[in-house]
């Protein structure tokens, strides 16, 4: 590295000690994927047939189908739900801004390095089941937060 380079700063690695959901996690094997203790993952046909919800009217996970949130909690930040951001290594994310989705876990520590959204800070937000990455959840120092999800690792109603 030459003397006027600014060393970039590395990826924190995925540490289960951080990640904080709704519902607690198991681990049965650090080389298992984590499961849901006492509480299974809602799909869609899960929480139909529980509340009477029609089922498209639902925003699951695309990888495992767990409910995610609902139609009714996009909101607009800066004036959209959807934008478009690069992260620090070129990596194109269109995302939608919701105010809950309690099917996230979030992972690590909140921090205000590349923020997409001024004033607030962010994690990574997971899904509770199946631990894909869906987005991030931001956090005002005021207290407001949203989660800013990947829209195409999200099934919505059309």
């Amino acid at each position: 590295m030459r003397a006027n380079e600014k060393q970039q700063p590395r990826p924190a690695p995925f540490d289960p000690e951080h990640l904080y959901t709704s519902r607690p996690f198991v681990l049965r094997d650090p080389a298992q994927k984590r499961t849901i203790a006492d509480s299974p993952a809602r799909t869609i046909e899960d929480k139909a047939a529980d509340d009477g919800t029609e089922p498209e009217k639902l925003i699951v996970c695309r990888q495992c189908r767990n409910v995610i949130t609902r139609p009714e909690e996009r909101i607009e930040i800066q004036g959209a739900h959807q934008h478009t951001f690069a992260n620090p290594q070129g990596i194109v994310f269109e995302i939608g801004c919701f105010g809950f989705a309690q099917g996230c876990g979030f992972v690590g520590p909140l921090t205000d390095e590349f923020t997409w959204f001024k004033g607030y800070s962010w994690r990574v937000a997971v899904c509770g089941a199946c631990i894909t990455h869906l987005g991030w959840l931001f956090h005002s120092p005021g207290g407001d937060s949203f989660c800013g999800l990947i829209l195409d690792r999200l099934r919505q109603p059309q």
